[in-house]
C-alpha cells in the first residue's frame, strides 16, 4: 500500500501518515494506533530508492565532529568515514569534518553551532557533559538528529550509538591479563579521560572484573594519561618512579607511545610489561619489542564507516536501522596483529 492509500483506510491525511512514519510531530494516540495497525498489516516499507530521489534537490550535508587530534586512534575511525562518504555520492549526500583537540566542552559546542546551520544531521565524538546533551536536544527538535561515535552520552536524545561495549572490553582486557601473567602482578593502571563516558566504563569493567577474578593481580596505584602521548609519558615515568613494585600496566584509553617512551627510558632498571587497547602504528613497534603483550581493538575503521552510514539511513528514511551498532571486541598479540607501516625512530630500537 502506498502512504496515501492508508491515509484512505485510516481516514486521516498523507501528512498524519507520515508524522506517524517517521516520528515526527503529534499525533493522537488513538490515531496513531489505528496508523500503525494498518501500516503492520500492510507490511508497508518505506520506498529508499524514491526517497534517495527526492533528497538529491536538497544535498543534505552530515556534520562530522570528532576529538581526533593527536589521538591516532581516530586516524582510522577517519578512514572509514571518507570510505563512506565516497559512497554517497551517488546520493547526493555531502560531509563537513571537523576535529578538535582535546575534550573541551566549550569548544565542541562552538563547533557544533557552526555547524548546525549547514548540516541536515551530526555524527558526534562526545563529551560527557550536561551541555552537549542539551546541545543534542535542542539539534532534535530542529530536525537535526545525533549519531554518537566511539563513546556515547546517556541520557541524550541521540538516535543511534555507534562504538563498543565499554564494560565488555574492560573485561575482555582484565580476562586476558589474567591468561597472559597467569594471574599474579603488581600493577599500575593509566586511565582515561573522565568526560568520556567509555572511559570511565572501560576502567569500570576492568577492575570489577579483576577484583572478581584475579585477587592475586593488585592494583598498586593509578594516574591518568589523558588520552594523550605527552601527558601519557608524564604519567608513567611518575607512576613507575613512585612505585617500584609495579611489573605491569594497563593502559585503558590512548596515550601508547608515550607510555612506551617512559617504558623504554626506566627499561635499564626494571622489567614491566605493558597491555593496552587498539591498533595503532605504536602497536606493532611495542609488541615487537617485547614489552607490550597485547591489545584489545575495537575496530576503529568499521565505527567511521558505520556512523556515516547510520545518518545516511536517517536522512534516507527518518530512524536508523539500529540504535546501537556495536563493535566486537578483538584481540590480537604480535603473531596475529595486521601489518602496519611503523615509522623509524626510538621505539624500533627497543
Amino acid at each position: 500500500m502506498t502512504i496515501r492509500e492508508i491515509a484512505i483506510e485510516c481516514g486521516v491525511s498523507v501528512a498524519t501518515v507520515d508524522r506517524v512514519i517517521n516520528k515526527r510531530g503529534k499525533v493522537r494516540p488513538e490515531t496513531e494506533a489505528r496508523i500503525a495497525k494498518i501500516l503492520e498489516q500492510s507490511g508497508y516499507s518505506k520506498n529508499i530508492a524514491a526517497r534517495a530521489l527526492a533528497i538529491r534537490k536538497d544535498y543534505p550535508t552530515i556534520g562530522v565532529l570528532v576529538s581526533s587530534e593527536g589521538n591516532p586512534f581516530f586516524d582510522e575511525v577517519l578512514a572509514g568515514i571518507r570510505r563512506a562518504q565516497a559512497e554517497l555520492t551517488d546520493l547526493g549526500v555531502s560531509l563537513i569534518v571537523r576535529t578538535m583537540h582535546g575534550y573541551c566542552a566549550d569548544t565542541q559546542l562552538k563547533i557544533i553551532d557552526e555547524l548546525t546551520p549547514s548540516i541536515s544531521a551530526l555524527v558526534l565524538h562526545p563529551i560527557d557533559d550536561p551541555r552537549i546533551v542539551s546541545k543534542i536536544s535542542e539539534l532534535q527538535k530542529n530536525n537535526i538528529p545525533t549519531i554518537t561515535i566511539n563513546s556515547d552520552l546517556e541520557h541524550s536524545v541521540r538516535l543511534c550509538y555507534v562504538g563498543s561495549d565499554y564494560m565488555q572490553g574492560g573485561q575482555t582486557a582484565a580476562g586476558l591479563m589474567c591468561l597472559a601473567t597467569q594471574g599474579k602482578r603488581q600493577l599500575g593502571i593509566l586511565t582515561g579521560v573522565d568526560t568520556i563516558l567509555g572511559h570511565r566504563q572501560r576502567l569500570r569493567g576492568f577492575e570489577e572484573y579483576l577484583t572478581k577474578t584475579c585477587s592475586r593481580i593488585r592494583i598498586i596505584a593509578r594516574a591518568s594519561a589523558e588520552d594523550d602521548d605527552y601527558q601519557a609519558y608524564l604519567a608513567t615515568l611518575k607512576l613507575l618512579r613512585n612505585n617500584p613494585r609495579i611489573d605491569t600496566l594497563q593502559l585503558i584509553a590512548a596515550g601508547l607511545h608515550g607510555v612506551c617512551e617512559a617504558v623504554l627510558e626506566l627499561k635499564k632498571n626494571r622489567c614491566v610489561c605493558l597491555f593496552a587497547f587498539d591498533q595503532i602504528p605504536a602497536t606493532e613497534a611495542a609488541m615487537k619489542n617485547g614489552f607490550l603483550k597485547a591489545v584489545v581493538s575495537q575496530q576503529p575503521f568499521e565505527q567511521g564507516y558505520q556512523a556515516i552510514r547510520a545518518a545516511q539511513n536517517v536522512i534516507l528514511t527518518g530512524s536508523p536501522v539500529n540504535e546501537k551498532v556495536i563493535m566486537e571486541n578483538q584481540i590480537y598479540i604480535y603473531e596475529n596483529l595486521k601489518s602496519i607501516n611503523v615509522k623509524a625512530g626510538k621505539l624500533d630500537k627497543i
